[in-house]
């Protein structure tokens, strides 16, 4: 038997560690897909994939419930693939390894997939258990979440039925949500044809590694440190001070992944070699510096490489330099009303230059849908100077809150019932599919909830073992206590 799977509560651990044996990264969930359906036929439940790949299983209202508002547990299937980098893990293969911290479950060198993981093993602990009391319920496990909440967007009124949308796909045990931050996808892209490297010149690749990294919206007010900001704060150096070119850039691998390593291949004269390595040990020790409260020990490497056959036009180079320099990365504004929340801010994700293409990925979010516009036009406006063409894809609004929600109000009691203190409620800076799926049902009343997480998307992943109890003993009773219609 796993360790994992004798925790308690067992009946959630279980279904847990059997995710955790399924390959699902975004993208590639089909195991996965056919496992919960099959879960939920095997239960003798109505058990279905819609015409955009959810999963969606109805249980009927256990006798005397039939009157309850119905409900929906949401929950999603995906995970967000991150390995540290000496880690040999195949995410479309491999299971995931876990292991028990003292309090904390956590995975061997890789995300721990208990973002939404813990979520989906709680639906379906509840859809197998046969002592508990509710009334009509629906499991709705939407596909590719973290990619673009593609399931959520796909999803066509009438599919699911239920009145009340339980959410299950918060971080934090004792914390109710009831509104999230709404968020776009900026992409800019360039063409260019490289030129040659002089061919005295000599090529060196740095690399940047050790970063803790973590979830866009959740961890982007820790002041972690971000690879590709970084980066460019050498590169801009090497090409002022020792005459260095730009051949290629990598950094990041996920839009609401903080990216914790990024390398470039720069070539210089032969001549200035060991200023260049100089100007990396410099800047290793300046970065362990400024962030040695918050970082794990940052590396940054040198190595010779063989010299690239063609590298970016000078003016082109430093047009994009400038740019990454000078985008907007981090926390831009707190809510005015709500100091302690984040209101707006974006995550430069993904850098990837070289072969004659350039390309820049930010996620931008904002629970203001002024601001949001705010902060994607100036992203916008930053790359366009530097001649590169900008999209904006995969919108969506925040869900804004509904502090009268009549399930919210049942919640809080019920919660104070049972732990003897009143739950936190709050607006989370993070992409919640409640809003997007609240504009598709209107008249939802949507709580999010969920046990401890910490550094979702990030190979620092666990989830705090207590918290998971607690987490699932309040949902059985919420199910339990569920209004009348």
């Amino acid at each position: 038997m796993s360790t994992i799977q004798s925790l308690a509560p067992q009946v959630v651990w279980k279904h847990f560690y059997s995710l955790t044996q399924i390959p699902r990264p975004s993208g590639h969930i089909e195991q996965a897909t056919e496992f919960l359906v099959n879960f939920g036929k095997n239960l003798g439940l109505e058990s279905f994939v819609d015409e955009v790949g959810n999963v969606v299983i109805r249980k009927p209202a256990t006798p005397g419930m039939e009157n309850c508002k119905g409900v929906i547990l949401q929950a999603h299937i995906d995970m967000v693939p991150q390995k540290n980098n000496d880690t040999v893990h195949d995410f479309e293969k491999d299971p995931i390894e876990t292991y028990i911290d003292g309090d904390w479950v956590r995975a061997k060198g890789t995300t721990l997939g208990a973002d939404n993981g813990m979520g989906v093993a709680a639906i379906m602990a509840v859809l197998e258990a046969t002592d508990l009391k509710h009334g009509p319920l629906e499991a709705l496990i939407t596909k590719d979440e973290e990619t673009g909440m593609y399931g959520a967007f796909g999803l066509k009124p009438g599919t699911v039925h239920g009145e009340i949308l339980l959410n299950l796909d918060s971080e934090e045990e004792g914390e109710l949500y009831i509104g999230c931050a709404g968020g776009m996808d900026v992409t800019a892209t360039l063409r260019y044809k490289e030129v040659e490297p002089e061919a005295t010149d000599i090529a060196l690749k740095v690399s940047l590694k050790g970063l803790r990294g973590g979830h866009s919206g959740l961890e982007i007010n820790e002041g972690r440190a971000n690879a590709n900001k970084l980066l460019v704060r050498f590169v801009r150096e090497a090409i002022a001070s020792y005459e260095a070119r730009l051949a290629n850039w990598e950094g990041g691998n996920m839009r609401n992944a903080i990216p914790r390593e990024a390398s470039a291949v720069l070539t210089i004269p032969a001549e200035n070699e060991e200023e260049l390595l100089g100007l990396v040990t410099y800047c290793q020790d300046l970065f362990n510096e400024e962030y040695n409260a918050i970082e794990t020990p940052i590396t940054f490497t040198a190595e010779r490489v063989a010299l690239p056959t063609g590298e970016l036009p000078e003016e082109i180079q430093d047009n994009l330099v400038d740019a990454i320099f000078a985008c907007q990365n981090g926390v831009m504004r707190m809510i005015p009303t709500v100091p302690d929340t984040v209101e707006t801010s974006s995550n430069l994700a993904i850098i990837s230059i070289g072969s004659g293409k350039a390309e820049i990925k930010i996620l931008a979010r904002s629970s203001s849908d002024s601001m949001k516009e705010f902060l994607t036009t100036s992203l916008e406006s930053c790359f366009s100077m530097a001649g590169m063409k900008v999209e904006m894809t995969g919108g969506y609004s925040g869900w804004q809150p509904d502090v009268n929600s009549p399930i919210l109000k049942a919640m809080e009691v019920s919660y104070k019932e049972q732990f003897g203190t009143e739950p936190a409620v709050k607006v989370i800076h993070a992409g919640l599919e409640c809003g997007i799926i609240g504009a598709i049902i209107p008249g939802l009343d949507m709580i999010s909830f969920g046990p401890t997480l910490r550094s979702p998307h990030s190979p620092d992943e666990r989830v705090f073992v207590p918290s998971v109890q607690r987490f699932y003993d309040f949902l059985v009773a919420t199910l339990t206590h569920t209004p009348q219609k």
